[in-house]
Parts: structure tokens; sequence; C-alpha cells
């Protein structure tokens, strides 16, 4: 069997999550699957996956070497589109990468749309907490926020990202106004654990350039963007998160975003892809595509009302 293509059975089976995916993906029965993994294990001399009737993870060596294929399909795929030119149309697996909640509701809507545009295209969409490996995972672009490190990626700037606080209206007129950021802790607080579950942090003022660090203690902490937007929603308390997480919210009149001025700095918004990939022409005409619709959308995000709170102290009871 043709080492390569057993490389590119094994990944499939990864990407799929079963021998059976596979198969469908590649129009192979489970059986032959299974003997081009097998083959692979001969070859190298040590297992790759740990199968059972309902279950398959790869082994220790089989993460290095599913990275390595992918590295080696990849390197392959760039091989042949160099050599087809410029004229070579889009086509092939399009991997990308992106946060959960900016993945599913700014990326993905944009992914549809080129693959309307392109045919010839498949994508494989990983939406993810964590900053993968662009090379080892064989991801073509990712979208990334927060501040970049050095590294060999080509980084696009589409946008920024500011972290807001938010509560209901209905909360808000029942409790205390809300002016500084001293008068949070006199609030009800959901925390989601990303921002913080002790504390949170404000922008410097003109007499102090330190950041400002408020203590706060949650009635309830949790670890889910939902979570914590549906209790404020209800609400529930105060909560803080990414303007783009609270946008459809804020748009609706269900949350108004307080502390404006206080925010602390935004976080920028990247495209990356690894140093080589926009030549292939997948990933140019997926980059050329989002471009100009991400930063659209960003920048849609960026003008999101900062209604002032219009809380009031509540009434003394009777």
């Amino acid at each position: 069997m043709d080492r390569i293509e057993a490389m590119r059975v094994f990944v499939a089976a990864l990407d799929a999550g079963s021998l059976a995916g596979a198969g469908r993906r590649l129009g192979r029965s489970p059986a032959a699957v299974s003997r081009a993994i097998a083959f692979l294990e001969n070859y190298v001399g040590t297992p790759l996956l740990h199968r059972t009737t309902r279950t398959m993870r790869l082994s220790e060596a089989g993460e290095r070497y599913a990275a390595a294929c992918r590295r080696v399909l990849t390197d392959l795929e760039e091989a042949d589109m160099l050599a087809a030119g410029e004229s070579a149309a889009p086509r092939g697996l399009l991997s990308l990468s992106g946060p959960i909640v900016s993945g599913a509701r700014i990326l993905r809507p944009i992914l549809d749309a080129y693959l309307d545009t392109q045919p010839a295209v498949k994508a494989r969409l990983l939406l993810l907490d964590r900053k993968l490996n662009l090379v080892e995972e064989g991801i073509d672009v990712a979208l990334r926020i927060g501040h970049l490190p050095d590294s060999s990626l080509i980084a696009i700037r589409v946008g920024e990202v500011r972290q807001v606080i938010c509560a209901a209206p209905s909360y808000l007129a029942r409790h205390p106004a809300i002016k500084d950021p001293n008068d949070v802790g006199a609030h009800r607080i959901v925390a989601m654990t990303v921002f913080g579950e002790d504390a949170w942090s404000f922008a410097p003022t003109e007499g102090d350039p330190d950041t400002r660090h408020v203590p706060i203690a949650p009635r309830l902490i949790v670890n889910t963007v939902e979570a914590a937007v549906g209790s404020a929603v209800e609400g529930y308390g105060l909560t803080r998160a990414f303007s783009y997480q609270v946008a459809d919210e804020v748009r609706a009149g269900k949350l108004d975003i307080v502390l404006p001025d206080a925010e602390s700095p935004a976080l920028p918004v990247h495209i990356v892809t690894p140093e080589g990939r926009l030549s292939v022409p997948k990933v140019r005409a997926f980059v050329d595509f989002a471009v100009p619709r991400l930063k659209a959308e960003f920048a849609r995000m960026a003008e999101l009302k900062r209604k002032p709170a219009t809380a009031r102290t509540p009434p003394s009871s009777r």
C-alpha cells in the first residue's frame, strides 16, 4: 500500500472520529480503512490507535505521528498547488479554527458564504477556546482574539473587541446606580472563569496609570458565555463578556452596557495562517473573501451602543 495514501486515510479517520466515518468520507469500507491504519502501524512498528467497538483514541506515539502526517500532507498539497501555478482553482479541504463563540457567530457564516462561491472546496472548522498549533494540527487559517506572540505566522488584523460589563435593564432599574468601577462591589455578579472570579480589571485613570482591580464576590460562577449571558438577561446581575458575545442582546434591549468609559483597552483580532499557506489557492481565496467581511463585522461590533446606566437607588422599604 502507498504510504502517503495510508497517511491520508489515517488523518481522515481522526477527523471523522471513526473508521466508518472515514470510510464514508473516502468512499471505502471500514475494513479498508482499518487495513490502511494497520499498514502504517506495521511500518512504524508501534500502535497508533487504541480501538474498541465504540471508541478510538490516539496512542502517545500516534499523537506525534498524526501531527507529522498532517505536515507531510499539507506540504504535498502546497507543492502541487505551486506547481499548478496561478491559474489553479481553489479546491480541496480547507481547515480553519477559531474561538467557540466568535467562530460560530462571525467566522462560520462567512465560511458558509465562501463555500457557496467555491464548489470544489470543502471545509473543516474547529471551534475551541484554546490556541492550536496550526502547523501540527494542519490548520490553514485561524481567527485569533488577543495580542499575538512573535511567531512565523502571517497575521492580518481585522478588528478589535472590547470587554464590556452589562446587565438587564430590569436589574439596573432595581439596584443602585453604577457610576464608578468601585460601585460594582455592591452588586450581584455573574462571573465567567475567563474574566476572573475574584476581581475585575478596569482602565487606568488620569491620576493613576496602573490598571485598576476591583474585588468581586460572585453569587454565580460559570464557564460558558451562554450561561453568563442567559443569567444576566434574566436579571440575575452584572456580567462581563466580549462585546461580540452580547451584541445581539444589547441591540435587542435585553442588556445595557455600563461603565463604558472604564473599559479595559480593546483587544486586537487577527486572521493568521502558517507561513507559505497563502500561496495555496483555497487559502488565498478564503483570506481575500473573509478579511473585508470580518473587518466590516468587527467594525459593526465596535459601534455597539454604549448606553448609560439608567439605574436608580431603589426606594426604601416601607
